[in-house]
Formats: C-alpha cells, structure tokens, sequence
C-alpha cells in the first residue's frame, strides 16, 4: 500500500516518520513532499499509483483526482474539504476524512485576538510608536461588557462564545440548527446582527453561507459594531464589506480568509479599505494545533485501513 502525502503538513520530516512509525502497518510505503506543488501537472505525478493521499488545504481538483486512478482514501489534514473535488470523490466512491476539531482553540483565540487588536488599535498603536507619536487619537475600547455575536455555533463557534464570556461579554448566536447553550441567547440572523457590537463568523462554506453577509446584512449592523472573518472568505462579499467601511457604515473588521489563499490580489478592496486589520489566513497556524491535525490525519488513515473510516465527509 503506497501512501502519498503531497504537500507540508507544518511539521518536520521526523516528526511525520515517527507519526508514520507509530500509526500505519509495516508494509506502508510513505512519500512525504515537503514543498508545495508549482502547478497541478506536479500535484498530478504526486499521486500516481498512491492508494492513500493526505493533504492539507492545497485545492486538490477533479483534474488532478482523475489521474489517481490508484487512490481510495483521501486522509484531508484541514477541517474544510470546500478545496477537494467532492461530488467526483463521491462519485467515484473515494472516502474522504477530514481533521475536525484540531484548530478550535488556534481560531477561537486568533477570533478574540483581532477583536482586541481592533477595539486597542494595536497596528495603529505600534506604528505610532515607530515614527516617533503618542497615543493621541488611540483611545480603545474594552470588551468586557460588550454584546458579542457568534455566527455559526458549531466547535470552533462555542470556543470563541466561551473566550467572549471570559472577558465579561454577553454572548448571542445564531445557527442553522436549534440548540441550547448555557450562556448563550440565540436569535435569527438579522436579530444578532442588530444586537451585537461585535460578530464573529464560524460557518463552513456552503451554497447556503457562500456570501450570507453581503450590503444587506451589513447594513443591519450598529455603526460602532465590528466584524470578524476566520471561517471562509466567500462567506463575506468583500466588494460590500469594503463599502460598508470606507462609509463607515461599521466601525471595523477583522478578516483571515479571502476568496483564495494569499497572496491576496493587489486590487483586493479590502487592502484599501479604512479600519481593518488582515492576516494571511492564520487562524488555523499555530505549532500546537499542526501537531494536532498531523496526529488526526495519520490516526484517519489507520481506523480506515482496519475498515473503521473516521470523520468521513
């Protein structure tokens, strides 16, 4: 059995053999690409003759999986799967497991972390610091006692609503599904963001979220209220969201994901737009929760080989 992981995992090559040692049978043949791929004609040579793939949130197209004639089971090191050709894999019957629940802590933290950085203006702060300023014109706010909504509470979501409650903010949220969270008031979407003076979006991306807050949610929101994106960049209509700034319509954002991975294009209009602070999509990046998911992607591969697939999609 041959297995093909073909791009990073963020951690050293030891660390993905001894992984390896640890979880997969003698007679795995392991090939480990530790750079990225250039074009999909390399991520194509990547998988020939592989029976298992592992990646993490390089796009692994219908293109590319149509030539890994070999392949039955893609271990995804990452919680989305919106960058795998999907309907193909089922069509073809290729199991595909995914690594849930290893960044909840990295973006529940990066979420409050941008909320702070935005209401303490830390960018605008350290520049001042640099070309030789004071404080004036950096009066922040405080969270605590703040209204703080959660956009989509799934793990990720009630990680960031039980950070939100540590520093003292009352907590709403709005999802899909009816549930029931200590602490928690759940109201419709259009409700939350005409409550909250600060929302944070948790949701996969879906035909059902792909742009869910365009001008028309924006507009709901309080002029002093701010936004913050660590799900999925199309969740947000960035063209709006831009607008929505520049007019000071909302007080400021807070956005890891874009459209694409970064790069972001020069053009973006976010990269223009007043009062918001950027991140080259880092939530999920942090030594701890890599470490995670390589253990989950590995521990995937291992239930499937004894027929007992785990987190299948």
């Amino acid at each position: 059995m041959r297995l093909s992981i073909i791009e990073p995992l963020g951690i050293t090559e030891e660390q993905v053999q001894s992984l390896a040692k640890k979880y997969l049978p003698d007679d795995v043949e392991l090939t480990y690409y530790n750079t990225q791929a250039g074009d999909d004609a390399e991520k194509k040579a990547r998988v020939q003759g592989a029976d298992v793939l592992m990646l993490a949130n390089s796009p692994l197209p219908q293109s590319v999986l149509e030539t890994a004639t070999a392949a039955k089971f893609i271990s995804v090191a990452f919680t989305g799967v919106d960058h795998v050709a999907m309907d193909y894999c089922h069509e073809k019957g290729l199991v595909v497991s995914n690594c849930s629940g290893y960044a909840n802590e990295a973006v529940s933290e990066l979420a409050i972390g941008m909320v702070i950085g935005l209401y303490r203006k830390l960018a605008e702060c350290d520049a001042a610091v640099r070309s030789g300023k004071t404080r004036a014109g950096l009066l922040g706010r405080e969270l605590c006692g703040k209204k703080f909504g959660i956009v989509g509470a799934g793990a990720i979501g009630l990680a960031t609503a039980k950070l939100a409650q540590a520093f003292g903010c009352e907590v709403y949220a709005y999802s899909r599904t009816k549930k029931e969270v200590s602490g928690v008031t759940f109201l419709s979407l259009d409700e939350l963001l005409q409550t909250v003076d600060i929302v944070s979006l948790h949701v996969p991306l879906t035909p059902a979220t792909r742009g869910m807050i365009g001008a028309k949610e924006l507009a709901f929101m309080k002029e002093t209220a701010i936004l913050i994106n660590t799900a999925r960049g199309p969740v947000v209509d960035g063209a709006a969201l831009a607008a929505a700034l520049s007019a000071g319509r909302i007080a400021g954002a807070g956005i890891d994901v874009f459209d694409g991975e970064p790069p972001v294009p020069t053009d973006h209009p976010l990269l223009s737009a007043p009062h918001v602070l950027l991140a080259p999509h880092i939530g999920f990046a942090t030594q701890e929760a890599l470490e995670k998911r390589a253990v989950i992607a590995f521990e995937n591969v291992a239930k499937w080989i004894h027929g007992q697939p785990q987190n299948v999609m």
